[in-house]
């Protein structure tokens, strides 16, 4: 009987391990086909088979979290950050990290160890991630270099994220936290007069909507600039050329935007063909903002490689009632009225050729100047979204990192 119990036993365990592989080789075979035949590695990016590598990693994770959390083991996203988080992290010796809390948030702090007498910049770092990735661990290498190659001080916000916390606690946690910086500047040898907010992707777009809420706080130091790095600044439109040009370009695709997009606004991603063709909007919304959201907006070299206007549909009005939180400023700060922009300070903006966010940047870009607000741009042609966080990946560098970092260290210190 014993025997007979071990050899039942080992058959089980024979059959878990031949349908584990089974599995595993089905989700490489998957990612390999939407990497060979889905995606799109446009040459001009350069280092085709780095980027075919990381992508691959990205999609292995995406995928595997979905399949987990299809057995109810866990979320995807939670998964993918688990898994971003096991990295090693880098210290360098002449920057101070302090792990910090505020409440339920969690920060970091970033110092020059070299003792001053003067006061320093202070930057507030945003990450980006889509509400989905993304971490003080995944930022942690751009923070450092940040801090040092700027001679700043940067608090890094770890806000609270999907699949428990959607709309609008992205804002509430990164202005919580901004404002106990801008209360703390003293504490930190912080000057005053020139603290910065930063992020990149869904984390621009909140320091361009900190630039826009706390500019009336007479209780707290002015905000000195802002630094947007291939920023997400609205959620209306989903055919703008670059949405167009870029839909499967790694490392955001058209598709994944919108997983990110529906899920932190808690909207039902059975939506998606309608809101894609914008569907989700009445004829008089898109007539409001098209003084702004127009592709007559964007510079013509822009539209260059391949876009078809679209034409206006008629609304779904289901659509339209569960989706109009897009209206809202927290998640379009590119549509707030020109007498809010017009008061925002100075910016720095980086856009990413090969980025699907590419022409949100250039839209809110003309806003800006069109109100008098200074701004300075770099395009990186060869640029993609997410690249800045190759800048610690060793074989997975792309130098296109390295040159935006550059860009934000000499904005701020030439503040």
């Amino acid at each position: 009987m014993a025997s007979l119990r071990r050899n039942i036993m080992l058959f089980l365990v024979s059959i878990f391990l031949v349908t584990a592989c089974v599995l595993a080789s089905g989700v490489a075979l998957y990612v390999t086909c939407y990497n060979l035949l889905i995606a799109d590695f446009p040459a001009a990016i350069g280092h085709p088979v780095k980027l075919r590598v990381l992508y691959c990693l990205f999609l292995l994770l995406q995928t595997w979290g979905k399949i987990f959390e299809t057995l109810r083991i866990c979320s995807m996203p939670r998964f993918v950050r688990f898994m971003h988080d096991l990295m090693p992290l880098k210290t360098d010796p002449d920057v101070l990290v302090t792990d910090l809390r505020f409440g339920t948030i969690s920060l970091k702090l970033y110092q020059p160890k070299a003792s001053s007498l003067t006061l320093k910049p202070g930057v507030v770092f945003y990450h980006g991630g889509g509400m989905v990735f993304g971490s003080l661990k995944t930022h942690h290498g751009i923070c450092t270099r940040l801090c040092k190659e700027s001679d700043s001080v940067v608090l890094a916000v770890g806000y609270r994220m999907l699949p428990d916390h959607k709309f609008p606690v992205l804002k509430t946690d990164c202005f919580a936290a901004t404002i106990y910086f801008l209360k703390s500047l003293k504490a930190y040898g912080v000057d005053p007069t020139r603290v910065v907010v930063c992020g990149d992707s869904v984390g621009g777009g909140i320091a361009a909507l900190a630039c826009q809420e706390l500019r009336r706080r007479v209780d707290l130091p002015k905000i000195r600039a802002q630094i947007l790095v291939y920023t997400f600044l609205q959620g209306l439109d989903f055919q703008l050329p670059s949405y167009q040009q870029n839909k499967n370009v790694p490392l955001l695709t058209r598709q994944f935007a919108f997983y990110c997009w529906s899920h932190y606004l808690d909207i039902s991603p059975s939506w998606e063909s309608t809101i894609l063709k914008g569907a989700h909007l009445p004829v008089k919304i898109w007539e409001k903002y098209r003084k702004w959201l127009g592709p007559e907006n964007i510079p013509e070299r822009f539209k260059q490689r391949g876009y078809q206007q679209m034409s206006c549909v008629p609304v779904n009005e289901a659509a339209y009632l569960e989706s109009s939180l897009v209206l809202d400023m927290v998640p379009s700060p590119l549509i707030a009225e020109d007498d809010v922009v017009a008061q925002v300070p100075e910016a720095c903006i980086v856009t990413c050729e090969y980025d699907l966010l590419r022409d949100d940047s250039l839209l809110y870009k003309k806003r800006l100047e069109d109100l008098g607000v200074p701004v300075t741009w770099h395009h990186m042609e060869d640029g993609f979204h997410g690249v800045l966080n190759t800048i610690d990946m060793g074989f997975l560098y792309f130098p296109c990192s390295t040159r935006i970092l550059n860009v934000m260290a000499n904005f701020i210190k030439g503040l």
